[in-house]
Formats: structure tokens, sequence, C-alpha cells
């Protein structure tokens, strides 16, 4: 089974996507920034779904630097802020895609799909 990092703080967020993702992906959490980069060296995450306001390293900036090491690895911006802006700097940061929350399960399992 293919495993999706998830990155975000929150534990109310983290459960539904989990409850999205359990019967297709093996799931592993990163509680901010700096536990996503630090476990985005292992070569078994095959996809991070990043969430963009996190404590410690917020997400453009854990992206950049996962980015920096693993830049083929995909990553999806999924963030309450579904701002335009919000979207571009996401993109410009490396990120592969781009999800609003709250997400939809067939819209996130279909743009994973177009990744892993």
């Amino acid at each position: 089974m293919k495993t999706i990092l998830i990155a975000e703080d929150n534990d109310s967020n983290y459960v539904l996507m989990t409850y999205i993702l359990k019967r297709h992906y093996s799931i592993v959490r990163a509680h901010d920034g700096r536990e996503a980069i630090e476990m985005a060296s292992d070569d078994n995450i095959e996809l991070i779904l990043m969430d963009l306001r996190m404590p410690v390293v917020d997400g453009l900036e854990a992206t950049r630097q996962i980015k920096a090491f693993r830049p083929q690895l995909p990553i999806v911006m999924l963030t309450a802020n579904a701002f335009e802006i919000d979207r571009e700097n996401a993109l410009a940061a490396g990120c592969d895609d781009f999800l609003a929350k709250p997400v939809k399960s067939d819209k996130c399992l279909s743009v994973i799909s177009k990744y892993i």
C-alpha cells in the first residue's frame, strides 16, 4: 500500500483526511512543518498532503525545504485559505497541486491519483 504523509496540526482535520484515505493508502502524520521535513526523507513516503498554516515551520517553507532534497516527491497543499494568492504562493513554493478545505473525498482522491 502506498504511503501518504499528512502534515496537519489540527486533530479533526487529520481525522477527516484519515477517514477519506485509509482504505486506499497507508497514512503517517507530521504535526508541524519541521516534522514533515524530517519525515519526508523516508523513501516510503510517496506523496505529502501539506497544511499551509502550521506551527514551527509553515507549509510553504516546509515545501521549499523538502523539494530541495526530494524534488520529485509530490506535495499537495491542503488549506482552508482558498484565496487565489494562497494557491499562487503554494505553487511558487513548489507544491504540485492545491486543495481547499473542507475537502471532498472524491476530489481529494482524484488529485492524489494524478501523482501516485
